[in-house]
């Protein structure tokens, strides 16, 4: 049972990804999106491609848009990774802010986004991402869906709870299918779930030395 969050936690991660489809069982990650805040702060963020070594679904391109061809097209303009290059990054970033004391906010993000790079990392890089170098179960996890259960549980008043729909009643900006701006909506969507949850009075301090403190992540 998700609690209610009467606190925004100092450091925050929000996380997303865009997908070949919707199996966890099968399917790759085709982009990752990361952003850092801090007090509320965005600090830092990270979006990057994969070029899958399976098909994406036609589902999924309606979805998001992006097909085989478009993620080739990337090579130059964006960062663009293998899978195994790809699955190695993500695990370092949720690695290194983890041991910072970060929590991991997104939709759904244990379920599909951290099972599916459990799964990949356990047929691409041979880890179940449950060893001293990373524990993946060990990861503080904020989801916006069970955080809004916890708010509202009545499934008659609100039946879907997806991110676009937790954007709309919240106020916040939809990331429209954009793995970097799903986080991002993600993050204030759950800022926003713990401003109603103090009646409407923020419980954040926006004062941060920003600077200072990215540069103590060394995140590349």
């Amino acid at each position: 049972m998700a609690k209610k969050y009467l606190q925004v936690p100092e450091l925050i991660l929000g996380f997303d990804t865009e997908t070949t489809g919707l199996s966890v069982l099968s399917e790759r990650a085709i982009s990752y999106g990361f952003c850092a805040y801090r007090f509320g702060v965005p600090l830092w963020s990270s979006h990057y491609f994969v070029v899958p070594d399976c098909p994406i679904s036609a589902g999924a391109q309606r979805v998001h848009g992006l097909t085989l061809e478009d993620l080739e097209r990337k090579r130059g303009s964006e960062l663009v990774y293998s899978v195994e290059a790809g699955l190695t990054q993500a695990i370092k970033i949720l690695r290194d802010f983890h041991s910072r004391g970060a929590y991991v906010v997104g939709s759904n993000v244990g379920r599909f986004d951290l099972e599916m790079l459990r799964r990949s990392s356990v047929s691409v890089l041979g880890t179940a991402l449950d060893d001293e170098y990373f524990d993946v179960s060990m990861l503080r996890i904020i989801d916006v869906v069970e955080h809004d259960l916890a708010i509202e549980p009545s499934r008659g008043d609100r039946p879907r709870r997806g991110l676009e729909y937790l954007c709309h009643h919240y106020g916040v900006t939809p990331g429209g299918h954009d793995a970097l701006e799903d986080a991002r909506a993600a993050v204030e969507v759950f800022m926003e779930q713990v401003i109603h949850n103090n009646a409407g009075q923020t419980s954040l301090s926006l004062v941060t030395d920003g600077d200072e403190y990215l540069a103590k992540l060394e995140i590349t």
